[in-house]
Formats: C-alpha cells, sequence, structure tokens
C-alpha cells in the first residue's frame, strides 16, 4: 500500500519548483569551472526563462517542450563544453526531467526568446551628437557640471571660479578663448581723464563643429545690440546640427541671448546705459578647453593685478556723491555685496543713474546661470565706499562735545 502511493502516473508532471532548485544549485557550484567557450549558462538561463510563469491547463506541454529546447541547446554547445563538469550535470537533469514528466524526446520545443536591440550608437550619434546635455549623460551617466562668468559695468569681472575683479583694461581683451568659444571685449574710459573703463564693443565666435555648425560671429556695439549673426542668420546654418546653435531678442536693443546647445552654453549680453555687459553659462568641460598658449582669458584668471583698481576709490569723490549712489543702488540691490559695491562705484565714477541697471542685470544672469544659488552672493570687505551711518555720527558727535567739554574744563 505503501508504495503504490508513492507512484505516479505516466501522464503526471513532475513539479519543476523541487527539481528546478536542486538543479540550479549544482549548476552554480560548478559555474566557476565554466570555460569562455561552452555556452552551458546561456542554455540554463534560457530554460529558466521558459519555465519560469508556467500556470494553467497546457503546463504540462510547455515545460516538456521547454525541455526539448534545453536538451538542443546543450547538443549544440557538446563540443566546447567536453570535460565541463557544469555541462555534464545538466544533460543528466534534462534527461532524468524528462523521463520523470513523461516527455518524449522528438516534439516541438520552446520559442526562442526574443533579444534586446544592441545600441544604436550610429543612430545615437546623428541625431544628438549637437545636443550637449544628452551627449554628456549618455556618456558619463551624468549631467554635465556648469560654471558662470560675468563682464558689466567699469567692468566688474565675475570668474568662472567666483573671483570678482574691478578693472581698469583699456582697448581689447578676452574673456574667452578656447577650442569652441572666442569671447573679446573692448573698452574705453568712462569718462575724459578716468581711469575707469566700461565695455563699448563685444565680439563673440563661435568655432566651426563640422557636425553641427558654420563659423559664426557676432557683434554688438554701444547703441547696436542685433538679434542676429553678422552674417545676417539667426542659428547655425545649414547643416542638420544648425538649430542648435540660436539667437533671440529678449528685449529690443536691450538684452539678447544666444543658445548653444551643441556645448551646453548660454550667453546674455546686455546693454544698460551707454555699456554692454556679458554673461555665460558655460559646461565646464568646454569652458576648460583650452592650452597654455590660451591662458590670458579674464573669465579664467580676472584681471591681471596691474589692471586691478579699489572700488574704494570712488569715495575720493566726495561723501554726498557716494551717499546718493548708494541710496539709487539699493532701490535695485538691497543686498549690499559685490553687486552693490559695482553699481556704487560705477554710478559715482560716471555719474549716469542707469549703470544701477548693469549690475542689476549681472546680478538677474547669475541667478538664471549659476548652477550653485548660494553663490550667488559675493561679499568682499572693505571693497566699497564705507557706509557713514546715523549711529557713526552721533558717535562722531558725542566725541566733538566730550572733547569740547573736557578743553572748557582745563
Amino acid at each position: 500500500m505503501g508504495k503504490a502511493a508513492c507512484r505516479k502516473s505516466p501522464g503526471q508532471l513532475e513539479s519543476p519548483g523541487f527539481f528546478l532548485p536542486a538543479l540550479f544549485l549544482l549548476l552554480l557550484f560548478f559555474c566557476r569551472h565554466v570555460s569562455s567557450q561552452c555556452k552551458i549558462l546561456r542554455c540554463n538561463s534560457e530554460y529558466v526563462a521558459a519555465t519560469l510563469n508556467l500556470r494553467g491547463s497546457g503546463r504540462t506541454a510547455a515545460y516538456c517542450n521547454a525541455l526539448r529546447s534545453y536538451s538542443h541547446c546543450t547538443r549544440k554547445t557538446a563540443r566546447t563544453c567536453r570535460g565541463d563538469l557544469a555541462f555534464h550535470s545538466a544533460v543528466h537533469g534534462i534527461e532524468d526531467l524528462m523521463i520523470q514528466n513523461n516527455c518524449s524526446k522528438e516534439g516541438p520545443t520552446s520559442p526562442p526568446r526574443p533579444r534586446p536591440p544592441a545600441p544604436n550608437h550610429q543612430g545615437f550619434e546623428s541625431l544628438d551628437i549637437c545636443d550637449y546635455e544628452k551627449s554628456f549623460l549618455y556618456k558619463h551617466g551624468r549631467p554635465p557640471s556648469y560654471q558662470h562668468c560675468a563682464a558689466f559695468g567699469d567692468p566688474h569681472i565675475r570668474t568662472f571660479h567666483d573671483d570678482f575683479h574691478t578693472c581698469r583694461v583699456e582697448g581689447s581683451w578676452p574673456l574667452l578663448d578656447n577650442d569652441y568659444l572666442f569671447v573679446q571685449a573692448t573698452s574705453a574710459p568712462v569718462a575724459k581723464g578716468s581711469n575707469a573703463t566700461v565695455t563699448s564693443k563685444l565680439t563673440i565666435i563661435f568655432k566651426n563643429m563640422k557636425e553641427c555648425i558654420d563659423q559664426k560671429v557676432y557683434q554688438a556695439e554701444i547703441g547696436n545690440l542685433p538679434a542676429a549673426f553678422e552674417d545676417g542668420s539667426v542659428n547655425g546654418g545649414e547643416r542638420p546640427g544648425g538649430g542648435s546653435l540660436a539667437i533671440r531678442e529678449l528685449s529690443p536693443g536691450r538684452h539678447v541671448e544666444i543658445r548653444a546647445q551643441y556645448i551646453g552654453t548660454t550667453i546674455a549680453v546686455r546693454q544698460a546705459g551707454r555699456q554692454l555687459s556679458f554673461s555665460i553659462r558655460a559646461a565646464e568641460e568646454v569652458a576648460r578647453a583650452f592650452t597654455e598658449e590660451q591662458d590670458l582669458q579674464l573669465c579664467v584668471g580676472g584681471c591681471p593685478r596691474s589692471q586691478r583698481i579699489s572700488r574704494s576709490e570712488c569715495c575720493s569723490r566726495g561723501r554726498g556723491a557716494a551717499e546718493e549712489a548708494r541710496a539709487l543702488c539699493k532701490e535695485m540691490l538691497p543686498v549690499e555685496d559685490v553687486y552693490f559695491q559695482s553699481c556704487v562705484f560705477d554710478v559715482v565714477t560716471s555719474g549716469d543713474a542707469n549703470f544701477t541697471m548693469a549690475a542689476h542685470g549681472a546680478l538677474e544672469d547669475a541667478r538664471v546661470f549659476l548652477p550653485d544659488a548660494e553663490k550667488l552672493h559675493i561679499f568682499q570687505a572693505g571693497a566699497g565706499c564705507p557706509h557713514a551711518s546715523p549711529s557713526f555720527l552721533l558717535l562722531l558727535l558725542l566725541l566733538a562735545a566730550s572733547l569740547w567739554a573736557l578743553q572748557s574744563h582745563f
């Protein structure tokens, strides 16, 4: 009676739930011995995939189909797997399972698993090589890092490394000179006999990139802020990636934006009063693409030491002028950072209240372009005109009164 109870009927399916783990524990034990030529592990994975979710009344036939496919796969790799323990264990395991489940050696097999398509590298390059952010993410698995530089007012330079200088540079100086961009600022004295200068002309060259754009030149001068490149176009040309360079006018005669998507760069050019300003958000990889011979770049190294001036020089023009400038700048720039100090310096030096707009525009560009919002404000102690506060004036009066009292006493 006991023996009869253990006997299985010929058509009864042996549950793979017991045999499958036992078989693959054995295979995993020997998998370290599988040579690179023997493809038994591929046969194993195909068998597991074919039997993983067998359900319903047709599972017996489907299980036999999977075993026949497994057997067929081992026969195809038999020559390269001779002497391999994992291979021979799989062959014997298949024979036992086919006998136990009454599966014939001849019959239908499981359909092969569809293989995932190989990455279309050529398609990616042709479609997205002119989209810097997508290309960088594809290559590195993370978005690119960005840097910000600006030149405005006197000019004041905020470098890619967040240094801040006020410069007396006169003539033409490169803001950027790398493998992708050349930006040159031409400066002139802000007033006759003044050491301070302002940017009167900007030249921006987007260098030829054969997959994406033709070389394009943008030039702006005081009173002429065009919404097109020098050749009259508004994009990178007729190449497939020409649309990855585009120019648009945000405020006629006052604000132009140029997007160079193919190098992950955005440039803003503004005019406020009788000066031009420049701001850039550039991919770090692009900003650093230069040689030792291209080391003179104001956006990289700031102003040469011989060309730097102190913003406290404006105090020599008189306390009244400085306080009036502070009041004007405070309306636009409530935080007394380097942008505020630059605003006071420019208004005092030039006598032109429009310079408040230059510092405000530069701050707004930084707010948009800076990758780290916590670095928006830069504070430099002693770099601007000191503010004569009411408490300080009261202290001076008290000291004067004390001295007068002492003199009267003696």
